[in-house]
């Protein structure tokens, strides 16, 4: 089944928008929406065992850099109310949210989910759930990293995974694990089964 959606010219879209006075910045914006696949399969949901916090965060930066949108969200103060192009930093920044919102596993975007926040905001909100309370984190991190076990895994590779995604989360809260621990880790895992 066909749309009409399916048969629209982008070219055409984006004169209609500069003929109506849209802002450069935003046709932009609306053209990368538009024009490409949807934004949440390019950033994965984070919920911090499949999607690590820093994976995250690394894709979040590329495609914010890529739709020219980065200062939402790097600490560039928000426009200011008396300027004349709030109306439309607030319309771009909504979509931001829209999008951190949109990458969020359940249980994190109950915990970030707030009403009249701005991009910035929900942005701080995610970083402080990954990176605030880091000693009480790495530890645990570093319990489960130690204690894992292959016969808990569903394949040696889930478990290979699963030790270098935890490497992983230990190096974002300042408590890296070199790599001949992970291998050395990797090794006793199999060890014990054979």
């Amino acid at each position: 089944m066909s749309k009409a959606y399916d048969r629209v010219r982008w070219d055409f879209l984006q004169a209609v928008l500069s003929k109506y006075g849209f802002p450069d910045n935003l046709i932009r914006l609306i053209m990368n929406c538009v024009t490409t696949v949807s934004y949440e399969n390019k950033v994965r949901v984070l919920d911090g065992v499949k999607v690590s916090y820093s994976s995250w965060v690394k894709l979040f930066l590329l495609h914010a850099r890529g739709y020219k949108v980065l200062h939402h969200i790097d600490g560039t103060p928000a426009q200011a109310k008396t300027d004349a192009k709030l109306d439309e930093w607030q319309e771009i920044d909504a979509h931001v949210l829209q999008w951190i919102y949109g990458t969020l596993s359940d249980d994190l975007l109950e915990r970030v989910l707030e009403d009249a926040s701005t991009a910035q905001a929900a942005w701080d909100r995610v970083k402080n759930i990954f990176t605030n309370n880091k000693g009480a984190r790495a530890a645990a991190l570093e319990n489960e990293f130690s204690t894992l076990k292959l016969e808990s895994m569903p394949s040696l590779e889930a478990y290979c995974q699963r030790h270098k995604v935890l490497a992983t989360q230990l190096k974002d809260v300042d408590a890296a694990v070199t790599e001949s621990r992970l291998v050395l880790e990797l090794v006793h895992g199999v060890a014990q089964i054979l």
